[in-house]
């Protein structure tokens, strides 16, 4: 198989255990839906667009941590993680497969919290969305990357926060302030680095 083929294969096998077990997705939907409306009715009315925005980020980031923390979860539970890694292919179609299917479970929840945002809040505009949709590449390209290194631990709920937060940080400051370019660079330097560095990763791992 190419490349792009054993991408899609993997992506389609993530994306078809989630519509079948129907965990991750309303997972992510239940939570980012909730801290929205805590936040819509713990604020006071004329709250600033920036501590707004603020809000959002952060329902954003612990929503993908979330998706992030069941990435491996399938393989981990089956004791499959050994297999996958074995898979004759290339491993960073595995990291690359994974980050789409955290993508579109990250996507969907989106599509719901967006609107529930800009009906709790100030609206929407399209540099918020753009920031969002941007910032998405860097998220799954990061925490799909932490994900593999946290799967082999014991505390594997605890330690990917602890590796994941702190590199989300420039993704809520470049999305707070919407900048664009800063959230480009982002995504381009931790997503060459993810590539070229998850082979090792998961090399340790198994």
């Amino acid at each position: 198989m190419t490349y792009i083929g054993d991408v899609g294969a993997l992506a389609r096998k993530d994306l078809l255990l989630e519509l079948r077990a129907k965990e991750t997705l309303p997972s992510m939907l239940l939570f980012v839906i909730s801290a929205l409306t805590i936040f819509h009715f713990a604020l006071p009315a004329g709250t600033s667009d920036v501590a707004a925005r603020g809000l959002l980020w952060s329902a954003l980031v612990f929503t993908a941590l979330l998706g992030l923390t069941r990435a491996f979860v399938a393989e981990r539970e089956q004791g499959m993680f050994d297999a996958l890694i074995l898979t004759p292919c290339d491993r960073s179609a595995i990291w690359l497969a994974k980050s789409i299917a955290v993508l579109a479970f990250l996507a969907a929840a989106e599509v719901v919290a967006l609107p529930a945002f800009a009906a709790f809040f100030h609206g929407l505009n399209g540099r918020t969305v753009a920031a969002v949709a941007l910032a998405d590449l860097g998220i799954v390209a990061v925490g799909t990357l932490f994900g593999a290194m946290a799967v082999a631990g014991r505390a594997r709920e605890l330690l990917l926060p602890l590796l994941f937060l702190p590199a989300a940080i420039p993704i809520v400051v470049g999305g707070v302030g919407g900048y664009l370019w800063f959230l480009v660079l982002y995504d381009a330097i931790f997503a060459v680095f993810a590539w070229g560095t998850f082979e090792y990763v998961v090399a340790e791992a198994a």
